[in-house]
């Protein structure tokens, strides 16, 4: 019995390790500067995998009213571009920052440009898209703009299509709750 217990032990030690924390992932931004995600504790965050030549390019413009309304101690957006679909995103790091700031007057955190699918998934993507990593769900980005939520806790609340707008109730609601 003492051993069937200790293995159990064991096995759920290994389970909880197997998952791993949002906070101890790192990416770079636009301007190559390092992002420790644990200074987002506390936060809701929603990430976006954007692209500038899409036909979902315009919800920039949702995004960064999102940002204005609720932007702040409580939440945050992370736009994390990607030429990963029909590459709608050939941009250097400071063509796409400027075409957001043009744009679209892009003032959320945008991240260097990273794959969010294949083999060279970024880790931050890997973690969204990995139950074995984030506890929840597995998934998988199938357009641009699609959108996931993470709780003031660093837990993965809600993935949400390209087609869902950024001021949709849905998210809305998770920001405000």
């Amino acid at each position: 019995m003492k051993s069937l217990i200790i293995l159990m032990a064991v096995m759920m030690t290994g389970t909880l390790q197997a998952q791993e924390s949002f906070y101890d992932l790192k990416a770079k931004d636009i301007t190559g500067e390092m992002v420790d995600f644990s200074q987002f504790k506390g936060k809701k965050i929603l990430i976006v995998n954007t692209a500038s030549k899409c036909g979902f390019t315009p919800q920039y413009e949702g995004l960064q009213k999102l940002h204005e309304d609720y932007a702040g101690e409580d939440f945050v957006i992370i736009g994390f571009p990607s030429n990963d679909f029909l590459k709608q995103e050939p941009g250097t790091e400071k063509e796409i920052q400027a075409f957001c700031e043009k744009n679209y007057g892009v003032e959320f955190l945008m991240m260097s440009k990273v794959a969010v699918k294949g083999n060279e998934k970024h880790p931050v993507y890997q973690w969204l898209t990995e139950k074995a990593k984030n506890g929840v769900q597995d998934s998988k980005v199938s357009w641009n703009f699609q959108k996931y939520m993470i709780s003031e806790n660093g837990e993965l609340l809600e993935s949400f299509s390209s087609k869902v707008k950024p001021q949709d109730e849905k998210i809305v609601s998770l920001i405000n709750s």
